[in-house]
C-alpha cells in the first residue's frame, strides 16, 4: 500500500484550522486535536445538454463546464468537434482527419487528439493533432500507430499508452514537440481508460487477448507503472475523470451487460461503487474530476449512437478520522 507521503509528496501537516483542500488531503487540526481529511459526499448523475451529433468512441478534454468532444463514430468515423459550456454544445472547427477511437489530453482551449482508425479493418494511425482553441493542426506523430489508446495530461505534457490489436504495452510521453517511449504497462489490454497527468496517472480496466475482461488498475508515477487495487468488477470501454488520489470510472461493458450504468470512485487506495448513470453506455467521451465529471455520447442500450450528456456532482467536506 502506498503511504500518504508517496501519494501526496508531503507528510501529514499540523494546522491551526481546516484548510481549503482536495479530496484525499489529510491534516491534523491542532486547535481541535482532530485528525481530518477531505472527502466527497455521495454524488449523483444528472442530465446535461445534448450534443449536436450523437457519437461513440468520442474523445474528451477539459472540465464539466468547459469541455470538448471530438472525433468518434456516428457510426462512420467523424471529424466533428463540439464545445460544452456546462449547459449546451456548440460546433467548432473540425479535426483535420476523421477518425474514431482516438486518444486525447488537454483542455477546452488546448488539446491533443492522437491515433485512431476508420474502422472496418482499416489500419491504425499515428496522427497527432493540436487544438489551439480555434483550429486543429497536425503536429509530430506518435512513434507507433494506435487506436483506443489511453491518454491524459495537457497539450504540452501528455501520456499515451496501449491500444487495440495487436495489444500494445507501449507508453509514450509528449513534451510539447515530440513523443518519447518510456516504460511499458504491466498488462497490455484494449478498451481501457485513464486519467491524470504525465507524471501521475491511472489506467483502468480493459480487455485482454483474446476475450477476458479485467478489473486491473495501474498507477503511473512519471517513471513506471505499478498494479494497485482493482475495480470491483471486470469491465471495458468506460469513461473516466479525476486524478490518482480521487478518480471516477463509469459505464462500459461487462461479460453479461453490454451497456453498464455502474459508477465507481477511487480514493487513492481502493474502489467503491456509487450511484449509477441514468442510462447505461459504453465508449462514452469523458473528462472532468472525481466530483465534477462529464460523460458524453456513447453506445446506449440497443447500440444506438447517443448524443446525451450526463454530469456527475458530489460536494467536498472535511471529515474527522475516527480511531477504534
Amino acid at each position: 500500500m502506498s503511504t500518504y507521503k508517496e501519494l501526496k509528496g508531503i507528510n501529514v501537516q499540523s494546522l491551526d484550522a481546516d484548510p481549503t483542500a482536495l479530496e484525499g488531503d489529510v491534516w491534523y487540526n491542532a486547535s481541535t486535536a482532530k485528525l481530518k481529511m477531505y472527502t466527497y459526499s455521495t454524488g449523483a448523475w444528472a442530465s446535461g445538454g445534448n450534443m449536436g451529433t450523437g457519437r461513440y468512441f468520442g474523445a474528451g478534454a477539459g472540465t464539466q463546464t468547459a469541455a470538448l468532444c471530438f472525433g468518434g463514430a456516428e457510426p462512420g468515423a467523424s471529424d466533428l468537434n463540439e464545445s460544452y459550456d456546462g449547459s449546451s454544445w456548440t460546433e467548432l472547427n473540425d479535426l483535420t482527419t476523421a477518425k474514431k477511437n482516438r486518444g486525447s489530453a488537454g483542455t477546452q482551449t488546448a488539446a491533443l487528439a492522437f491515433g485512431g482508425t476508420d474502422g472496418g479493418g482499416s489500419p491504425y494511425v499515428a496522427i497527432n493533432e493540436l487544438w489551439n482553441g480555434t483550429s486543429w493542426t497536425e503536429t509530430t506523430d506518435l512513434n507507433s500507430p494506435k487506436a483506443g489508446s489511453v491518454g491524459f495530461g495537457t497539450s504540452t505534457a501528455a501520456l499515451a499508452t496501449q491500444g487495440v490489436y495487436p495489444h500494445s504495452a507501449a507508453t509514450e510521453i509528449w513534451d510539447g514537440s515530440s513523443w518519447t517511449e518510456v516504460n511499458d504497462v504491466n498488462t497490455p489490454v484494449h478498451d481501457s481508460v485513464g486519467t491524470g497527468t504525465s507524471t501521475a496517472g491511472l489506467k483502468v480496466s480493459g480487455q485482454t487477448a483474446p476475450n477476458p475482461l479485467t478489473a486491473n488498475t495501474e498507477l503511473w508515477n512519471g517513471t513506471s507503472w505499478t498494479e494497485v487495487n482493482n475495480l470491483n468488477a471486470a469491465k471495458r470501454a468506460g469513461g473516466m475523470g479525476g486524478i490518482t488520489s480521487a478518480a471516477l470510472y463509469f459505464g462500459g461493458a461487462s461479460p453479461s451487460v453490454q451497456n453498464l450504468a455502474h459508477t465507481e470512485e477511487f480514493d487513492g487506495t481502493s474502489w467503491t461503487e456509487v450511484a449509477d448513470l441514468s442510462t447505461g453506455r459504453k465508449f462514452p467521451g469523458s473528462d472532468g474530476t472525481s466530483n465534477l465529471a462529464l460523460g458524453m455520447g456513447g453506445y446506449t442500450p440497443g447500440d444506438a449512437s447517443s448524443n446525451a450528456t450526463e454530469e456527475w456532482t458530489s460536494a467536498i467536506a472535511a471529515q474527522t478520522i475516527a480511531f477504534d
